[in-house]
This record gives structure tokens, sequence and C-alpha cells, in this order.
């Protein structure tokens, strides 16, 4: 579809969450098209986790976003779905990779939202593709309930906080689901969550820095739980890191079911979002170094270095393999 003024952020580019939302939506179609393709019981796919998202190029306001997607492994219960986004200038027809991500998806029932049905298998080329698509799944297996057993943080009010402290950047959203927001079964659709987190996450941003910001990447997404219709969820995010150049935000959304729901609030989804500061003309800009008060803080932000060296490591090595070809 054709990128509009209402899709623009702050830089005058397309917002991040648009994006991302547009790759969910692309993936729950196939998802559920590949999972309904054989007799059975009729479902929706559900979003489960969202691999790191790297933002390779900003789209334009005016310029077409095509959304590609391909289902590349199949374990029982869930999908993997690599999706590819182009932006194209319908003046010039020149045409660029903006995004790519990689999904993984769950059926769920349509007559018992809780059951999780078995995936149809896909045939793959190679036996190297399965067993490929076999570790991928593994590791995000893992990674999944690892981040769920460190998700007990809360983000609380300070008052009268120092400039570039964490307090004085953290955020948080409140937001109804409605019926506007949820798939077929009543729960939430991943992309308008991850469109919220990113909203908070770049709130978060532009306080530290004070200037235009823009979504660099997108670590792993973990959806823990659904969420469902009626819920309010809070949406809340803080700096844990800052190099030269961008910044560390972590960012969850907890659910308070609201409406015939005697459950407490719970953790739904977490992740962490990577900003860079941009001038008026577009131009990268230092960060202002994050000032860390707590033994806690100090913490996340050593953690936050230690994501964030592995990424530049691999990167560096991902352009060596490719100047070597």
């Amino acid at each position: 579809r054709i990128m509009r003024p209402d899709d623009a952020n702050i830089a005058g580019n397309v917002h991040g969450g648009t994006i991302l939302k547009m790759i969910e939506e692309a993936g729950a179609i196939i998802s559920t098209r590949h999972c309904n393709s054989q007799a059975g019981e009729p479902c929706v796919a559900a979003l489960a986790r969202v691999e790191r998202t790297d933002f390779l190029s900003p789209m334009c306001i005016g310029e077409v976003a095509n959304v590609s997607a391909e289902i590349t492994y199949t374990s029982r219960h869930s999908v993997e779905v690599q999706v590819n986004v182009m932006s194209e200038n319908i003046l010039t027809g020149a045409k660029k990779l903006t995004n790519k991500a990689t999904l993984w998806y769950v059926p769920l029932s349509l007559k018992n939202v809780n059951k999780v049905l078995e995936v149809p298998p896909i045939q793959y080329v190679r036996k190297e593709q399965e067993d490929e698509g076999k570790k991928r799944y593994e590791e995000q297996k893992l990674d999944r309930l690892e981040t769920k057993q460190r998700n007990g943080d809360v983000i609380l009010p300070v008052i009268n906080p120092e400039p570039h402290t964490v307090g004085y950047s953290q955020s948080s959203l409140i937001h109804l689901v409605g019926p506007s927001d949820c798939t077929l079964l009543g729960f939430v659709h991943g992309g308008v969550t991850m469109k919220l987190m990113d909203e908070v996450a770049g709130i978060v941003a532009a306080r530290h820095c004070k200037t235009n910001i823009v979504t660099a990447s997108v670590d792993a997404i973990n959806f823990h739980e659904k969420i469902k219709k009626g819920c309010v969820i809070t949406v809340s995010g803080r700096m844990t890191f800052t190099s030269n150049k961008s910044m560390e935000i972590e960012v969850f959304v907890d659910a308070d079911p609201f409406v015939d729901e005697p459950r407490e609030r719970y953790r739904a989804v977490s992740a962490f979002f990577t900003y860079v500061s941009l001038s008026k003309e577009g131009k990268p800009l230092p960060v202002p170094q994050l000032l860390t008060e707590t033994e806690d803080e100090k913490r996340r932000f050593e953690e936050g270095k230690g994501r964030y060296l592995q990424t530049k490591a691999k990167r560096q090595a991902q352009m060596q393999q490719a100047a070597q070809q």
C-alpha cells in the first residue's frame, strides 16, 4: 500500500510501528492460510515471537510498501515466516529493501482460543533446510523461556528526575483493548501491540535526546500470553543503554483483565528497541550518555552493552563475509 502522511513519524519518514504492523499482518495471513490448508478444525494463527528486525533503510511518505512473506519452517505446533519489506518510489521506479523479519506463529482453534492445533508440514527442497529450521526453532524456544523467567520488573515513577537519567525519560501508555484491535478470536493483533510499543520507545528516545529519532532495530519481541478484548494494557518503556550513536530501550506490556475476568495483572509482551538520533537534515547525531543511579540500572546498562557489542561483532562478521564473496 502507499504510505500516507498519517503513517509518518516526527522525522517525516514512515513510523517504525507502522512497518512492524504491516510485517505482522503479512505473517498472520500466510500462517493462517497454511494452517487451514488441510481438512480439520478451523483456526487463526497467533503471533508468538518476532526475531531481531533491522530497519535497513528509511521508507518515505508517498512511497509504496510491498510486503512479501514465505513459510520457511514448521514444527508440530508452530510456523516460521520470513517477511521482506520493499519500498518503491512510484515516480522513478526505484526499489530498495527496508526490512527483513522472522516471525513465529501458533494456530489457535476458532472453537477454543486456548487450544493449539497441529500445523500441516511443508515440503523442503533440501534436508539441510529442515535441519537449519529445527535449530532456529529450538533456539527461539529456549530464549522465550529465559525471557519469560526474568520478566518481573516494573517501572515506578520518579520524583523530579535529573536529565539523561532513566527516570527522566521513562514513559507509559495506557490503552483499552477494543474490537478493532483484535483478531477473530477476540485477542489483540500482534501488530497493534508492536505499534504501541514502538510509540512508547520513541517517546523515551525523544525525551532523552530532545531531537528527531528513528527506529534502528528491534530485538526479539516475545509474546508470552494473549491479551483479550476488554483488557486494559500498560505499555512501559525505559532506557537501558546508550552508545555514542544509539539508544536501547526496554519495553514491556502488562495486561489488566477489565471485563468479566477475575485474573490479576500479568506480563504479556517484552522486547528491546534500538533508536538513533537525527538532525533536521537526517544526519546521525551523538547520543547523550545515560546516567545510571541504582545498582539495577547499572546492571541493565552492562547487559545492554553486551547485546550492543554482540550485535556489532555479528554485523562486522557479515560484512567481512559479504566482501569475501
